[in-house]
């Protein structure tokens, strides 16, 4: 009887063991050399694929993705302008690794050295602007990482703007997906990266060629960006995007052996997307989902609209779906600013929620003063609306 019972543990281990084994390759079989990776789709931020996502690693010159996002966030405040002559530091001229050449002085727009960063992966191309943004590069490195917060990331620590390996700088594919997903959002980015080759100093004798490091960008058709990465301690890594059919997907790869396997497995993941599933969009940002009055508003009807364009996935082999929504407000006071976040829309399909959505106001909603409230209350009054 002891032997058995023996015999028996045995054999349930070896089958979970199998199982696990099973469970493991099947996880891994699209990246199955690299030591971590995600593949998201972009609009929803829904998980396609992943594998060891989360495992904090050298994320080499994919850190520039968070430095190209407030470089973004910084031209559209105006906090610099794309033609704005940046003068390069010792300390930007000094960066090892890949660089654009640039010496200590010479002055280059704002356009070039995001050419630089975005084509070239230039760590003096990024220390500059980052300087010119945040004052020195330690400032920006803050606020990359305070961004890292605001995002709601938990497996980022950023030591420097240009992704140089240094101790306790890493991240994960996790991570660095959504810094691409949020990165994404300001379309010019695309503008930048989807260029696959350029010049920097044209008519000078200090001419430089760029050629993009990401060369998906020339060999896959709907590749526009992102960010290659190689350090010794990262690997080769790749964050790729890809748009067909309206819909956007994203593929992030860490630790991978080489650049042509990086490649090949990043296509496969993309691949993979578009033949699995299909986006269908539900409502735009511009729809008006909900109408009401506002008593101490200036403006008659205020109309709520999503935040974001409202889509959803299917899987292909199931066939589009027909989702409907339902609207939640928040309690509403005057003034609401358009952006303020006002509630949620949910959608639903088969009465299970697949995907939500914040709601503003369409435009601004201001509060009305003491005269316009009683012009409001007359106007009730002779329209009938109110009575006596």
């Amino acid at each position: 009887m002891k032997k058995i019972l023996i015999f028996l543990i045995v054999f349930v281990i070896q089958i979970i063991s199998i199982n696990a084994l099973e469970e493991n390759v099947e996880q891994n079989t699209l990246a199955p050399n690299a030591k971590s990776a995600i593949l998201i789709e972009e609009s929803t931020g829904e998980i396609l694929y992943e594998y060891n996502s989360h495992e904090k690693l050298e994320p080499a010159s994919m850190t520039k993705m968070m430095s190209l996002l407030l470089i973004m966030e910084a031209i559209e405040n105006k906090i610099i302008t794309p033609n704005q002559m940046i003068t390069v530091s010792s300390n930007a001229s000094s960066m090892g690794g890949s660089q654009i050449l640039l010496e200590t002085g010479e002055k280059m727009s704002v356009d070039d050295l995001l050419k630089g960063v975005t084509i070239a992966s230039g760590n003096d191309a990024v220390v500059a602007l980052a300087e010119a943004i945040a004052g020195t590069e330690e400032n920006f490195v803050k606020m990359m990482n305070n961004k890292v917060k605001e995002l709601g990331l938990n497996d980022t620590n950023f030591k420097n703007c240009h992704g140089l390996d240094e101790e306790g700088h890493y991240s994960s594919a996790y991570d660095m997906a959504y810094i691409a997903k949020e990165l994404v959002r300001h379309e010019k980015i695309l503008e930048y990266s989807s260029i696959y080759e350029s010049y920097l100093r044209e008519g000078t004798n200090k001419k430089i060629w760029l050629v993009n490091t990401n060369k998906l960008v020339r060999f896959k058709e709907g590749v526009d960006g992102l960010k290659t990465g190689y350090t010794e301690g990262a690997g080769f890594c790749l964050t790729a995007t890809m748009k067909r059919d309206g819909m956007r997907v994203i593929a992030t790869v860490m630790g991978e052996p080489d650049s042509g396997t990086r490649n090949n497995e990043v296509s496969s993941m993309l691949d993979y997307a578009f033949s699995q599933v299909g986006l269908k969009k539900v409502l735009s940002k511009d729809s008006v989902v909900k109408k009401f009055n506002i008593y101490k508003a200036k403006i008659d009807e205020v109309e709520i609209v999503p935040i974001s364009d409202v889509n959803v996935l299917y899987k292909k082999i199931d066939g589009e779906i027909n989702p409907t929504y339902e609207v939640k407000l928040n309690q509403l006071n005057v003034p609401i600013k358009n952006g303020e976040i006002i509630g949620k829309l949910y959608v639903m399909n088969d009465n299970k929620i697949i995907n939500e959505v914040d709601l503003t106001v369409k435009e601004d909603v201001e509060k009305c003063n003491l005269l316009q409230l009683y012009g409001k209350y007359l106007k009730n009054i002779l329209s009938g609306n109110i009575s006596f």
